[in-house]
């Protein structure tokens, strides 16, 4: 086995031992399971790039030297193929889409195998810190794997087989790949989203141009709504609108209301006219609601048909048709009176009346219903999909489970969000865990910075050291600031004010005051018998008197932080009715901030002149 680093940069020496050269590049044929190396680059002398091919020239080669079979004179350059690439210009450091992996990921280096004494395969891309590590020196690689191994943590090589690499940073479309080759085009929708939302984002758009116009669409509605109007925003106006015509309604209206007024209205002009009313029509609703996430696409039939004549509906549904879950019934004035599922049609007679095997106590929303609520109606109710109605049972459109779920999955990550808690589909692990260490010990880089000021606001020795033993006890107003959110943040997820069973928001008041006034009490009181029993001299008594100082701006600014939490409850309620995210770390900076200030205050007044100020 051999290393592409371990070849790049080496010698090219001709059959009577002259240096003509350093490697620069092998070529592969790529339409190979393991594709041999076709061709060899090297900058020949006075810096001239020269190609050869391998096979006709190379005799022997090894991690120092290539050797090969004739005189430099006798060399004739050759050309790449339209079924060839060069490993270092097209593959190496660039990123890859890891088909089996589901991932997007960085070639550090490519793994070789001779099948022969002058023959190479590559065998895939090395994704991990060993390439890295190798492209520095082979030298480092084993020091920092023997480091590694000693320390208990080894580290493995990782390499992706060629079968299962789709590469994205380069216009291949032209290169035959080989038949076993898995590419974006063989994915499910939901993975080739996850791969684009990876990419760098000067290549999502040129990744999204190699699907054709269904899988586009199937992509796009699994994108998140930024990065989907991103790639909306760079696609010509005639292709944007083609693809939103082949999205479901309710997908497509997502999507739409992401990009500005002028834009949307250019690609609605341009789409046909069926397919603009219906996403018109779901954007007349406001956001968050059911009206908004339903879909129009759905089966309604007259509740005086029959099987035959459903199932005959059915077949002539176009293909790309939503998914059918029920066959809906309607009278003569378009209300819904039921629905059948598709098993009761497929058990009963085809001459059996629709009405008699229809299920007539249906749960139903209204357009402007919380999608929330529709969500919860789905998940409590175990349906495939909710019908949604106006106030004279007209059948507007259905929400599926799908979108329910979707629905679901966004209130969890705003929970998340409010509760300070970030979403865990981050892949770089030391950013995921130095956010992590920010949200959770923000009080203890708080607490840093705010000993400096209150520092570097004294003006003599004296205060500096009192202003120092003060800050002993900021902490404990930070913590308990932190706390408090955390409170608040824990009633907001857990209580629903429409709910009657919630309590109500002067229940809540005075509890949290009960809470601030008990742990401030246990505040008072520990410093009060630590002075009494450890400082019980006179001379004792200005060290006393800024920790007292101290431990009583924490007792006050604790009072002060729970008796804030209504009106953080306020804020969360009024921006959850807005549809606005709010972030619990912003919460969590904004009462640390105030727990300071009343902190500061308290502990100055209490010390007096000479103490803390001078």
């Amino acid at each position: 086995m051999i290393y592409l680093s371990q070849l790049v940069g080496n010698p090219v020496l001709d059959a009577t031992g002259e240096k003509i050269g350093t490697v620069s590049d092998l070529g592969i044929a790529t339409g190979e399971v393991f594709p041999r190396v076709t061709s060899l680059a090297f900058m020949g002398p006075g810096r001239t790039p020269i190609m050869i091919s391998w096979r006709k020239y190379v005799d022997t080669y090894d991690e120092h030297e290539v050797h090969l079979k004739v005189p430099s004179t006798d060399i004739r350059f050759s050309y790449l193929q339209p079924d060839e690439i060069l490993l270092a210009r097209d593959i190496l450091n660039k990123q890859i889409v890891d088909t089996r992996g589901m991932r997007v990921v960085r070639v550090n280096d490519l793994k070789l195998s001779d099948t022969s004494s002058s023959q190479l395969r590559l065998l895939g891309a090395e994704v991990g810190m060993r390439g890295i590590l190798r492209s520095l020196s082979p030298k480092v690689e084993k020091v920092g794997v023997r480091i590694a191994r000693t320390f208990g943590h080894p580290v493995p090589e990782r390499i992706i087989a060629w079968s299962y690499m789709d590469l994205v940073e380069r216009d291949l479309s032209n290169v035959k790949l080989s038949i076993s080759h898995k590419t974006l085009e063989d994915m499910h929708p939901a993975d080739v989203a996850d791969i684009i939302e990876q990419l760098d984002p000067r290549l999502r758009g040129q990744v999204f141009a190699q699907l054709d116009d269904e899988q586009r669409a199937d992509a796009m509605a699994e994108l998140e709504d930024d990065k989907a109007a991103e790639i909306m925003g760079d696609m010509s106006e005639t292709d944007a609108s083609r693809m939103l015509s082949a999205m479901d309604p309710d997908d497509a209206a997502e999507l739409v209301d992401e990009l500005g007024a002028e834009k949307a209205e250019k690609l609605l002009k341009l789409m046909g006219v069926e397919d603009a009313k219906a996403i018109r029509q779901l954007l007349g609703y406001r956001d968050g609601t059911a009206g908004r996430i339903m879909t129009s696409e759905f089966v309604a039939l007259p509740d005086d048909e029959t099987v035959a004549f459903a199932v005959d509906a059915l077949r002539n549904l176009e293909e790309d048709f939503e998914t059918v879950r029920y066959v809906y019934l309607v009278d003569e004035d378009k209300r819904l009176t039921g629905a059948v599922t598709l098993n009761n049609l497929l058990v009963n007679e085809a001459s059996t009346k629709l009405s008699d095997i229809a299920a007539d106590d249906l749960i139903t929303a209204g357009p402007d219903d919380d999608q929330e609520d529709v969500a919860d109606s789905i998940s409590k109710y175990n349906l495939l999909a909710l019908p949604i109605v106006n106030d004279e049972q007209n059948l507007l459109g259905i929400v599926t489970v799908d979108d329910a779920l979707d629905v679901m999955e966004e209130e969890h990550e705003e929970d998340l969000q409010i509760a300070g808690v970030g979403s865990s589909g981050s892949n770089d692990e030391s950013s995921h865990d130095l956010g992590w260490l920010l949200r959770h010990e923000l009080w203890f880089f708080f607490w840093i910075l705010s000993v400096g000021l209150l520092a570097a606001i004294s003006r003599t020795s004296v205060s500096v050291d009192n202003v120092l033993l003060a800050c002993a006890a900021l902490p404990i107003a930070l913590i308990l600031a932190d706390d408090s959110v955390s409170y608040v943040t824990k009633f907001f997820i857990e209580n629903d004010p429409d709910d009657e069973d919630s309590p109500s928001m002067l229940g809540f008041t005075l509890k949290s005051l009960a809470l601030g006034l008990v742990f401030a009490a246990i505040v008072i009181l520990f410093v009060t018998v630590f002075n009494g029993a450890v400082l019980p001299t006179a001379a004792d008594s200005e060290f006393a008197r800024a920790l007292g100082a101290g431990f009583a701006g924490s007792a006050a600014s604790t009072i002060v932080s729970f008796a804030l939490t209504p009106v953080y409850l306020a804020i969360l309620r009024r921006r959850d009715d807005q549809n606005a995210e709010t972030s619990g770390t912003a919460l969590s900076l904004i009462s640390m901030v105030v727990a300071l200030v009343v902190f500061a205050a308290v502990a100055a007044t209490i010390a007096g002149p000479g103490v803390l100020l001078v």
